[in-house]
C-alpha cells in the first residue's frame, strides 16, 4: 500500500503534463490499432486473398485487444499503470513495424494480434489512471481530452496510410504509423507525471466485482449493445473501402481515405447525445440514434457517390451517439465497481469489432453491398432490442462498497476509442 499523493488540481503544471501525456497515448494507440483498415484492398492484392481474409488484419488486432483488457487492467494494478502503458506502447510500435515487413499473411496476422495485446495496455488503463490521479472537478475535461485523442488517433491511423498507399504501398504507410506511434510514445514517457496514488485497497475483491456484474442483466445487455453496434460499424468501413474502388465509383485509395473524415460527425453527435440523454432519457436517445444510423445506412445503397457519402456521415453520427449513451449507461447501471463494468463493456465492444468486421465480410464476398447493408442493419436492430427498458441505477447493495481506486463515471459525452 503506497501513501497517496494529493489529486492533481485544475490549472496545475502536473495536470497539464498528464493531459499532454494521455493525449499522446491515445493518439499512438488508436492510430496503430486501425493502421491497416484503409489499406485492406492493397493488402488483399499483395497476398492474393479476398476481402474477408484481409479484414482479419483489423479483426485479429481488436479481438486480441478485447481478450486482453481485463488481464491487462489487473496487471496494471499490480505493477503500476504508467509502466504498463509505456511498455505496451513500445511493444505496440515494434509489432506494427514488424507487421509492415511481414512476408506473408499469417505472419502479418501474428504481428497484428500481438499489437492488439500490447495496445490493450492503454485502452484498459488510461481512463482509470486519469480518474485516479485528478481531482473530481478536473476529471471530466481530462478524460474528454483523452477521448478526443483516441478519435483523432483512429482517424490518423486511417488517413496516413490512405495518403501514402499510392506512393510507397501499404507497407510504407503502416510503417509510417508505427513511427508516429513511437514519437507519441516518447512524448508520453517524457511528460507523464511520476506520481503514485493509493490503489491497492480492495483489489483482492476485483474478481468478485466482475462476477457480480456478470449477474447483472442490464450490464450484460449493454455489453451486448456495444458488441453489436461496433460489429456493424467496423464492417461498414471495412467493406465500403472495397466498394468505392469498384464501378461506378473507381476512386483511388488516397481519395477513399478522406471518407474516414466522416468520423468527425461522431465527435459532435456523441456530445449532443450525452446532453439529450440527461433530458430525454438514455433509452429514448439510444433508440433514436440507432434509427438515425439505419437511415444513413440505407442511403449508402444507391450507386451515387454524394448519396453514399451523406449516408455514411449520418450513419457514423448515429453510431457514435448510440455508443456514447451505451458506454455511459453501463457505469450508471452498475452503480459501483464502474471500472470493472467499463472493462466488460470494452471487452464486448472490441470483440464485436473483431467478429462483425470479419463475419459480415462473407456477405460482401458472396452478395455485394446490399447484403452487407442488410447484415449491418441486423446488428443495429439487435442492439436496439437489447437496450434495457429500465433506466434505474443499481441499488447500493448490488455490489461491494466503492473503492478509492474506482474512477469517476465516464462523462456522458465520453466513449472508448474506436
Amino acid at each position: 500500500m503506497t501513501s497517496p499523493d494529493p489529486p492533481l488540481l485544475p490549472g496545475s503544471g502536473e495536470l497539464r503534463r498528464l493531459q499532454v501525456a494521455i493525449v499522446a497515448a491515445g493518439l499512438a494507440a488508436f492510430a496503430m490499432l486501425y493502421s491497416t483498415q484503409a489499406s485492406l484492398p492493397q493488402i488483399a492484392r499483395t497476398f492474393g486473398v479476398d476481402a474477408t481474409l484481409a479484414s482479419l488484419t483489423v479483426s485479429v488486432t481488436t479481438g486480441a485487444l478485447a481478450l486482453s483488457v481485463l488481464p491487462m487492467s489487473a496487471l496494471a494494478e499490480r505493477v503500476g499503470r504508467v509502466p504498463v502503458m509505456i511498455g505496451g506502447l513500445v511493444a505496440g510500435c515494434l509489432c506494427v513495424g514488424v507487421g509492415a515487413a511481414a512476408p506473408n499473411l499469417p505472419l502479418l496476422l501474428v504481428a497484428r494480434g500481438a499489437a492488439g495485446v500490447a495496445l490493450s495496455s492503454v485502452v484498459a488503463v488510461a481512463m482509470g489512471h486519469v480518474g485516479d490521479q485528478v481531482r473530481a472537478d478536473a476529471a471530466a475535461p481530462a478524460i474528454g481530452m483523452y477521448v478526443s485523442a483516441t478519435s483523432l488517433g483512429g482517424l490518423l491511423g486511417r488517413l496516413v496510410p490512405a495518403g501514402l498507399d499510392e506512393h510507397g504501398g501499404w507497407r510504407v504507410s503502416v510503417a509510417a504509423v508505427a513511427v508516429l506511434g513511437a514519437v507519441c510514445t516518447v512524448v508520453f514517457g517524457a511528460t507523464v507525471p511520476g506520481r503514485r496514488r493509493a490503489t491497492a485497497a480492495g483489489r483482492s475483491g476485483r474478481g468478485g466485482v466482475i462476477r457480480q456484474h456478470l449477474r447483472n442483466g442490464d450490464v450484460l445487455r449493454l455489453c451486448g449493445v456495444g458488441m453489436l453496434l461496433m460489429g456493424g460499424f467496423v464492417a461498414t468501413y471495412n467493406y465500403l473501402t472495397y466498394r468505392l474502388t469498384e464501378a461506378p465509383f473507381n476512386l483511388p485509395s488516397s481519395t477513399i481515405g478522406l471518407v474516414f473524415t466522416a468520423y468527425l460527425a461522431g465527435t459532435v453527435s456523441s456530445t449532443v447525445a450525452g446532453r439529450l440523454a440527461v433530458r430525454r432519457g438514455r433509452r429514448r436517445v439510444l433508440l433514436g440514434a440507432v434509427a438515425t444510423a439505419l437511415a444513413g445506412l440505407a442511403l449508402t445503397v444507391p450507386g451515387n457517390l454524394g448519396c453514399v457519402l451523406a449516408g455514411l456521415v449520418i450513419f457514423t453520427a448515429g453510431f457514435f451517439a448510440a455508443h456514447s449513451v451505451a458506454s455511459g449507461w453501463v457505469g450508471a447501471r452498475a452503480g459501483t465497481g464502474r471500472s470493472e463494468a467499463s472493462a466488460l463493456y470494452l471487452l464486448g465492444y472490441y470483440l464485436g469489432s473483431s467478429l462483425g468486421g470479419t463475419l459480415i465480410g462473407l456477405a460482401w464476398t458472396t452478395a455485394g453491398w446490399p447484403a452487407t447493408v442488410a447484415c449491418v442493419a441486423a446488428t443495429q436492430l439487435g442492439a436496439a432490442l437489447l437496450a434495457p427498458r429500465a433506466e434505474r441505477r443499481a441499488p447500493p447493495t448490488d455490489l461491494p462498497v466503492p473503492r478509492a481506486a474506482d474512477p469517476p463515471p465516464t462523462p456522458a459525452a465520453g466513449r472508448p476509442g474506436r
